[in-house]
């Protein structure tokens, strides 16, 4: 028995030298030290080994067990040590590569176009002035001279968010609530802020931004309002600019005029492959015109001899159409997508 332990060792470790895996060693374990294994096998049959023989037999099999075990794991330290060489080797990180730049948000388009039209009316001493987006039917439409029979009272046109109350549709009540509550003029303020319509398509969306403009003194006229805009044209479009103002209606103010401004992009010349304006040579950005009589009226105004030959005018813009304008974007729908391919374009 004990020349079969010492063939059976003797072969195990012949056969070691020619394993090159930690798979295949685990096998020849297994088939020679598993409770199956060749060597346990043998030692089974011990008990039918005379009495005095089997302390020698047990002594030859521990032995050859502890060679065994000690080639295999001396083997098994072998292969993990080349199996590590081959990884570091084919997964080797180049250190000379540049690294990757970390990632670094930035202010939205709209937030930077509202920002920086902001920044130019303060030049011309306009104060912000920011009201509630939920609003009474009342200061959002009958206190800007829209009656209850105009078309924008609407369901259509108008987010209700319950009787009387309203999701303001414009910032002009912002404009109203500043006059009732400061009791004073001169008023000049800007009023930017979120606004709400029942539109939803390339050019409209249901929640978009408005910025409107309001002064009141003695004195304002109309070409108070003109050279205000031009110097916003010039600010925002470019040095050459030029605006123009068109005839049109508006509820709160009279007379009222859309406002045009020269095309950046061709220089107002109007080329027929122009692709921002057409060829028109204009673009349209804003409605504006002189404060209707009957806004003073509801600001109270009228009331007092103080008040007595205020005049003013306001204007109104929406920052996604100036923010379309400035980085010829075709669907306003993009601004609101939180593409992150798109939104990194504006990075500053």
């Amino acid at each position: 028995m004990i020349e079969q332990l010492k063939s059976i060792a003797e072969k195990a470790l012949r056969d070691l030298e020619s394993i090159s895996t930690l798979e295949s060693l685990e096998e020849l374990r297994v088939a020679v030290l598993g409770k199956k294994g060749s060597l346990s096998e043998v030692l089974k049959g011990l008990g039918s080994v005379p009495a005095e023989s089997r302390p020698a037999i047990g002594a030859a099999a521990n032995e050859w067990k502890r060679k065994l075990e000690a080639a295999l794991e001396a083997r098994r330290t072998e292969l993990e040590e080349s199996r590590l060489s081959v990884q570091l080797e084919q997964e080797r990180i180049d250190v000379t590569l540049p690294s990757r730049l970390a990632h670094s948000g930035s202010l939205h388009p709209i937030t930077q176009t509202t920002r920086k039209i902001i920044q130019v009316f303060a030049r011309l001493g306009f104060d912000v002035t920011t009201g509630p987006e939920i609003e009474t039917e009342f200061l959002n439409f009958e206190a800007v001279n829209i009656p209850k029979d105009h078309p924008a009272r609407d369901m259509q046109d108008t987010f209700f968010a319950g009787p009387g109350v309203v999701l303001r549709t414009h910032t002009s009540p912002v404009q109203m609530r500043s006059m009732r509550e400061k009791g004073r003029w001169p008023v000049r303020i800007l009023c930017p802020g979120a606004v709400y319509r029942c539109d939803d398509d390339a050019t409209h969306s249901p929640m978009f931004h408005q910025i409107e403009g309001l002064w009141v003194d003695h004195g304002v006229k109309m070409s108070h309002l003109k050279g205000v805009l031009e110097f916003f044209a010039r600010e925002i479009f470019g040095s050459d600019s030029k605006i123009r103002l068109r005839p049109s209606y508006f509820p709160f103010v009279e007379p009222g005029a859309e406002v045009d401004v020269s095309c950046f992009n061709c220089s107002g010349r109007g080329d027929d492959g122009c692709r921002v304006c057409r060829g028109s040579g204009w673009l349209e950005i804003l409605g504006a015109g002189m404060v209707h009589p009957r806004l003073f009226e509801m600001a109270g105004f009228d009331k007092q001899a103080a008040y007595s030959g205020l005049t003013g005018f306001a204007f109104g813009l929406g920052v996604e159409r100036i923010a379309m304008l400035l980085h010829r974007i075709s669907d306003l729908r993009l601004m609101y997508q939180g593409d992150v391919r798109f939104l990194s374009q504006f990075r500053a």
